[in-house]
């Protein structure tokens, strides 16, 4: 499947507990169409040689929209 938003894209939250929020596409899982966007759907992780850390967690590819 061709997907219409590419890394590198800045794309708005259509729906969702993160609706209005504008980011760049970080990274694209195309086989579960999932995208990871910057500065949307941050949670915590943590390891035990690096503590606690933030990251941006894979959103649905269909919450987003491209911005122009």
């Amino acid at each position: 499947m061709k997907l219409k938003i590419k890394k590198g894209q800045k794309v708005k939250v259509i729906s969702g507990s993160h609706k209005g929020m504008t980011g760049e596409v970080l990274d694209i899982d195309k086989t579960n169409l999932k995208i990871k966007v910057s500065g949307v759907a941050i949670k915590t992780h943590f390891s035990k040689e690096d503590g606690l850390q933030k990251k941006e967690a894979y959103i649905d590819y269909s919450k987003v929209a491209a911005v122009k």
